[in-house]
């Protein structure tokens, strides 16, 4: 495998099975990364639950707590790791790849527990880049991606809103990896994303609620969410 600042090296790949919401397991499996492969140089915290439903109906431990551990305390606790080592040494760029989410930028009926998470996320996100920058560590590059929907089976049901069609895996996944590359330190797909961010910067909150609501169709875009199944009943599920 060839890496982008032109280092040939073998490939090796290897799975550790770790429970994310678990600050415990987190660290054991950091450990066990590093003590298996040593130095670390790109990191991708891309795991995340969701429940679609209104905040009254999640379950306080199974949905609301669950998905703050796995989508915000996850990425922390694993980056809280492994973040010292990448800092410390400056042979070679270091990279931090964060997946949130459009959610991140906007509310959204019937995910109102998944939108936190991923605000949080972007927050955390965008101020770990800053201050990593300001204190002069500039080879470790932070990079939050913010996609719509993505047709994984996380979001099954949901339908994209206005001019925002549903990405695959592989769009999503080829514009991530080219802004974690780069060091870009916001990347938002598709360019509706954007659009969005722009208008509910300028519109007032009750004008933007008429556009994303009636025009886009952005706040309906949950009503038929089913997401992945298990029992026969709609759950939580991984995300890529």
């Amino acid at each position: 495998m060839v890496l982008p600042w032109g280092s040939d090296v073998g490939l090796e790949v290897a799975v550790f099975g770790v429970d994310l919401a678990n600050l415990d397991d987190v660290q054991r499996g950091a450990r066990e990364v590093v003590e298996r492969f040593g130095q670390v140089d790109v990191l991708i915290n891309n795991a995340g639950i969701v429940r679609g439903a209104p905040f009254w109906e999640h379950d306080s431990v199974r949905d609301i707590e669950a998905t703050m551990r796995v989508n915000v305390l996850a990425p922390m606790w694993l980056t809280r790791e492994l973040l010292p080592a990448m800092m410390a040494d400056r042979s070679r760029p270091k990279r931090i790849l964060n997946i949130a989410s459009a959610a991140a930028t906007l509310a959204n009926p019937n995910m109102s527990v998944y939108a936190a998470s991923k605000w949080a996320l972007l927050g955390w996100s965008d101020s770990l880049r800053l201050e990593l920058a300001r204190r002069g560590y500039r080879h470790v590059a932070v990079t939050t991606f913010c996609p719509s929907y993505v047709s994984t089976g996380m979001f099954a049901g949901a339908r994209g809103p206005l001019l925002t069609p549903i990405m695959t895996p592989e769009a999503a996944a080829g514009a991530a990896w080219r802004g974690m590359l780069a060091g870009t330190p916001l990347v938002l797909r598709p360019w509706t994303v954007k659009l969005a961010m722009a208008l509910r910067g300028v519109l007032p909150t009750r004008w933007f609620d008429v556009v994303a609501g009636r025009v886009f169709g952005v706040y309906s875009s949950m009503d038929h969410f089913t997401g992945r199944t298990t029992t026969g009943a709609a759950t939580s599920s991984p995300a890529t």
